[in-house]
């Protein structure tokens, strides 16, 4: 039996293709923080329940309210569900300063996402990346990722490096320094796993 998708996408114009909102790109960032710690996806659904349940918003991997009070609705699951597997979402909290909070691994991520007032993410910072700043921002660029600084658009800046451009042309001529677009450029060419 197939569960509700855990990401948000919405009906796609072309077939084949996905078509995902900022939100579910927001989701997508905490699931790999969350699929990094170990939980397979298919424990992932539950724990996401009740989130859901017991924070009652929608889009929970979205929300800073996972970032805030979702440690302690977790481990607090962990501790008394009888699930055979809700150990596994133990995982994910720690307790330091006897204060349930996040492992180190999905922190990382949440400190990725800035928030907007209505508690939701407005902001992605990209991983993958040693030096360069990359963000998806829904109000720049169509939520394309950018360079912060500069707000050159990722793929303008990687198409003209591949038609020719040389560095030193690309720091001026985008405001970028070059260490970043150094990063972008090794990243982009590194072949798929």
């Amino acid at each position: 039996m197939k569960g509700a998708p855990i990401v948000t996408s919405l009906p796609s114009e072309r077939s084949g293709q996905p078509s995902i909102p900022f939100v579910g790109l927001s989701e997508a960032l905490v699931l790999a923080a969350v699929r990094s710690s170990g939980v397979p996806l298919q424990r992932v659904r539950p724990a996401l329940e009740v989130l859901s349940r017991d924070l009652g918003i929608q889009h929970a991997l979205a929300s800073h309210r996972l970032y805030s009070d979702g440690a302690e609705v977790l481990f607090d699951y962990a501790e008394t569900s009888s699930d055979p597997d809700a150990p596994l979402v133990r995982q994910l909290v720690v307790v330091r300063n006897q204060q349930r909070v996040f492992s180190d691994t999905v922190e990382q991520y949440l400190r990725l996402i800035d928030y907007a007032e209505d508690g939701y993410a407005r902001l992605v910072r990209l991983p993958g990346y040693r030096y360069a700043d990359v963000v998806a921002d829904p109000e720049r660029s169509f939520g394309q990722p950018i360079f912060s600084r500069g707000g050159a658009r990722v793929a303008d800046v990687l198409e003209r490096f591949w038609a020719g451009d040389d560095l030193d042309t690309l720091v001026e001529e985008f405001g970028v320094p070059r260490a970043e677009l150094e990063d972008v450029v090794r990243v982009a060419s590194r072949p798929a796993a």
